[in-house]
């Protein structure tokens, strides 16, 4: 299992490939032509070993539909490159059957490299309502939300209990706890996922979303970032490094380094995805039964997260349709989508599970996470998504680092925003 590109490894990012091929017009465009056949599934890592039974449940069932599970490169770029690669090839390719990340429906769908897929067949009304939102484009239905998430504020919470003041609801106090709290019990104070990736991007987003931005419109068509939001945003970003409750070893964060420095407890608050808290609550853990999750602050209260997740797509040239189908439908059931949260700590994209006193037992996060699903927004949509996030990564690291100041940072960014949308 893998954590989406939100973050890294914040989401499982999978594939399901199909064994065979046909000419991309053998079979109707709805999707629910074609016969069924073996079909194998490819992962960037299931770190926690969730996947396997999964599938061994639905050989058991499905002889004649056997999944082979197949797993590729760990890091979010390099699937997305892989992907891309071998969706370029047409009906020579691999992957047909594809566990996307949410942020790039727009982008393979413009393509063509996925087909539109009939909504009756699953059940989208049982979603969280936002999730749906990600796996369209144009308005069609390009694939099936498969898991879920939104990024969370964990904190120490012995700390702050200590010190008597509550998990903070706004930038300020976080700032002020990050750089009061934090030194006195011998603590950096925040981090997120700060190296040039698409983590960079994700933390970024937040920032601008939380003040009340946007960084691009109309699915990448007119770009927004130029405003004064987007400078408060990343302003604040700047400043935490420029003042040290940012510290500056957490520019070289990805999702596990920031979530083992939490866990080895070496920060008093960290952004990340509730795998983070799962594993850092796990029995073994210096921090075990000492940290709580809030909403990401923001300007004057809660904030606002990215949406992460995946989403299974199929591929234009993919021959076994039905088999297809009939396995989303199967990774999306109520049942499995409870064992997706219980066994993998992913957010299922049910909404009705959010709700269950037994895995709100097992998992206090899940009203927190779901309050910030449904606040959530997508990262900026965009046919050339890809070139987007290498775009925000780099202006937003020279902001970071000093190298640019805020203002100077959001109008390069809208000028090289200017330039991909034009491609």
């Amino acid at each position: 299992m893998r954590w989406m590109r939100a973050a890294g490894r914040g989401l499982l990012v999978l594939m399901v490939v199909l064994t065979g091929y046909v000419a991309s017009g053998a079979h109707a465009d709805d999707g629910t032509s074609g016969d069924r056949g073996p079909l194998t599934l490819a992962t960037a890592g299931d770190l926690t070993g969730y996947l396997g039974p999964l599938l061994e449940g639905w050989n058991r069932g499905h002889p004649g539909e056997k999944v082979t599970l197949v797993e590729l490169p760990d890091s979010a770029d390099e699937t997305h490159a892989q992907m891309a690669t071998d969706l370029r090839g047409g009906d020579r390719g691999r992957f047909d059957v594809l566990n996307i990340d949410v942020s790039w429906t727009s982008e393979f769908a413009a393509a063509g490299w996925i087909r539109p897929l009939p909504r009756d067949r699953f059940p989208l009304t049982s979603f969280l309502r936002p999730v749906v939102d990600t796996a369209t484009y144009d308005g069609r239905l390009y694939a099936v939300p498969y898991v879920t998430n939104a990024g969370l504020l964990l904190y120490r919470k012995d700390v702050l209990a200590a010190e008597g003041v509550p998990p903070p609801r706004t930038w300020a106090e976080l700032e002020h706890d990050a750089k009061t709290i934090a030194p006195r019990h011998g603590l950096d104070g925040y981090a997120g996922q700060f190296l040039p990736y698409e983590g960079l991007t994700v933390n970024a987003a937040e920032a601008v979303y939380s003040a009340g931005g946007s960084i691009l419109g109309d699915e990448g068509a007119r770009v927004t970032v130029n405003s004064a939001a987007a400078r408060e945003g990343i302003g604040f970003l700047a400043r935490g490094v420029r003042e040290g409750w940012i510290p500056r070893e957490a520019l070289t964060y990805k999702e596990e380094e920031s979530k083992q420095a939490f866990r080895d407890g070496r920060l008093l608050f960290l952004r990340n995805w509730p795998y983070a808290y799962a594993l850092a609550s796990a029995p073994g853990s210096p921090v075990a039964g000492r940290i709580g999750a809030v909403p990401l602050p923001g300007p004057s209260g809660p904030g606002r997260s990215v949406l992460g997740g995946s989403n299974l797509a199929v591929g234009t040239h993919a021959r076994h349709l039905d088999s297809a189908a009939r396995l989303i439908a199967y990774l999306t059931s109520e049942p499995v989508q409870r064992q997706v949260l219980v066994r993998g700590a992913l957010p299922p994209v049910r909404a009705a599970l959010y709700d269950d006193p037994a895995l709100v037992r097992a998992f206090p996060y899940l009203p927190t996470l779901r309050a910030s699903v449904v606040r959530a927004a997508p990262r900026p949509e965009s046919p050339h998504y890809d070139q987007v996030s290498l775009v925000v990564q780099a202006v937003v690291r020279d902001a970071m680092t000093g190298h640019e100041t805020p203002e100077d940072a959001v109008r390069r960014l809208a000028r090289e925003l200017a330039a991909v949308s034009d491609r």
